[in-house]
């Protein structure tokens, strides 16, 4: 993930006009969530996509999301590495029993 970050904060850093404000961040996830929900309704809802529509895929509004959201934590100096195991810590221990585990004799 340092990684990811360090590689957004060169690309974003050559320009004079860095990151963007945090509200015009949070507008772009937004847009980005937006674009993605409308692929995965294209392509499992009941929206087919016009044939004057652009072709994009999901891969490709993640990926447009990642950036932005990347943007957004580089932006506030966050550490999505630290974001990342502080909710995986949350999920292995408040939520640890809240849903059903599968059997892992099963898997065998």
């Amino acid at each position: 993930m340092k990684d990811l970050q360090l590689e957004v904060d060169q690309y974003i850093s050559q320009f004079k006009e860095g990151y963007f404000s945090p509200l015009a961040m949070l507008a772009r996830l937004t847009e980005e969530l937006g674009e993605l929900a409308r692929e995965v309704n294209h392509y499992y809802g009941e929206k087919p996509k016009k044939t004057s529509e652009t072709s994009k895929t999901i891969e490709e509004e993640l990926g447009d999301l990642l950036f932005v959201l990347i943007c957004f934590a580089n932006s506030q100096n966050i550490d999505l590495q630290k974001a990342h195991d502080a909710v995986m810590h949350k999920f292995n221990t408040r939520d640890k029993n809240r849903w059903t585990r599968i059997n892992q004799d099963n898997m065998e």
